[in-house]
């Protein structure tokens, strides 16, 4: 059952027409100032409830005025109807304010049809795929009749707690809550900047499921990446060295093109990235930097432009299209093969940039310099991701107190100094 079916508190009033001078009819009456109406409902648990009306713009162009319903508050919290009135006032404040306007209403299944052909066909080819399938699985068939006006924090409530089990019959992980709440807010933001009535998604004001245990991404050993590198064929063991040695994205390696390399200057320069075969910018702004390249990775990349096959746009990775690579191609058929020859559990190319930042942190690298080499805007999105790696330094700092501490090991002349 969706929520529209237990929406009860809207209910659409006729219009009111009248005959203006030029003799053409209006949709609705005159504005006047408004009181509203504020009264008890229920029996075990009473809440005040106030009524109003309130002019809106149909996606026709036609206005119509509709009458809206809003619990106030319960008998315990507004013990009298007085003060049940003046949380009412607060809300027709806006209604009776000399440059108040009609708000624009439309379901969202009628809003998001226009949004994704002025808006999402502007976004990113893979941004736009994981809207989609929000949309598609989530969205539409829950709040597809749904009015923008009526989503309030009780309905947003109401859709978070229905989500498992709406796609499939798995539970749904509290980040994809957060994927799919985050393409609400951007689906809300641009409603309410074409001027709809809507009301914005605030975490704060929502119960999500409880975080799960953290999930630790797939990363190499020394010893593994070692043999994949020993076994891999070309092009592939050039690739591989590349998300190595650098901690390039799947995407970012995939959309490479020899003028990216500076061979004089040991650098490499991320400019776009390749998603199925097809180019985009890179992930975010912070990503297209130069980065150093590594001796080791220079002399890999010297040696596979003496055997590179050239094509019309000069990439170092292509198909029989000439076009370079999908990267979940790049897993399944070149990738996997090798894991299984050398029975390492399978993972994606994202493996390598994990196991890429495990090694910076644990050379003593800062997280200034592993934020700059991942190149996330902010060095607290590397230290979420990464913080759970243990380094030298940091394993150092800590044998060095429990040294002190160790009651079975030699004791420092200076203990006494903090412990007392």
């Amino acid at each position: 059952m969706s929520l529209d079916s237990n929406i009860t508190q809207f209910d659409t009033l006729c219009p009111n027409r009248t005959i203006g001078p030029s003799g053409k009819e209006n949709s609705v009456a005159r504005k006047r100032y408004q009181h509203g109406r504020v009264f008890l409902k229920g029996k075990k648990k009473e809440k005040w409830v106030g009524r109003y009306r309130e002019d809106v713009v149909e996606m026709d162009g036609n206005t119509r005025r509709v009458r809206r319903s809003v619990i106030l508050g319960t008998k315990r919290e507004l013990p009298t109807k007085r003060l049940a009135e003046r949380r009412l006032d607060a809300i027709l404040a806006r209604i009776n304010c000399l440059d108040y306007r009609p708000g624009r209403a439309a379901t969202f299944g009628e809003f998001i049809e226009r949004w994704k052909t002025e808006v999402l066909t502007t976004q990113k080819p893979s941004s736009a795929r994981a809207v989609r399938s929000h949309l598609k699985c989530y969205i539409m068939p829950e709040l597809g009749k749904l009015r923008l006006d009526q989503f309030g924090v009780e309905n947003q409530q109401m859709f978070i707690t229905r989500m498992p089990g709406r796609a499939t019959e798995k539970a749904v992980s509290r980040k994809t809550i957060l994927n799919v709440l985050g393409t609400l807010s951007t689906i809300l933001t641009t409603a309410r900047d074409w001027g709809y009535n809507c009301e914005q998604i605030s975490l704060t004001k929502l119960r999500l499921p409880p975080r799960g245990t953290a999930y630790e991404a797939p990363h190499f050993t020394v010893e593994q990446v070692q043999k994949i590198l020993a076994i891999a064929q070309e092009p592939w063991r050039t690739m591989f060295c590349i998300f190595m040695m650098d901690g390039l994205r799947a995407g970012e390696a995939l959309g490479l093109q020899w003028p990216d390399i500076d061979f004089e200057r040991n650098l490499l320069h991320i400019r776009r990235s390749a998603w199925y075969g097809r180019l985009q910018t890179a992930k975010s702004e912070s990503s297209e930097t130069v980065l150093p390249i590594p001796n080791p990775l220079l002399n890999v990349l010297k040696a596979y432009r003496e055997q590179w096959k050239p094509n019309p746009q000069g990439f170092l990775f292509v198909t029989r299209n000439n076009r370079p690579p999908s990267s979940n191609k790049v897993v399944e058929y070149h990738l996997w093969p090798i894991l299984d020859a050398l029975e390492i559990d399978r993972c994606g190319v994202h493996a390598f940039r994990h196991t890429h930042t495990a090694l910076l942190l644990d050379s003593g690298a800062t997280p200034k310099v592993v934020q700059r080499q991942l190149r996330h805007s902010d060095a607290r999105t590397t230290l979420e991701i990464y913080g759970h790696i243990v380094g030298d330094a940091h394993r150092a700092a800590v044998e060095k107190v429990a040294s002190i501490v160790d009651p079975n090991g030699p004791q420092s002349s200076r203990s006494d100094k903090w412990i007392q």
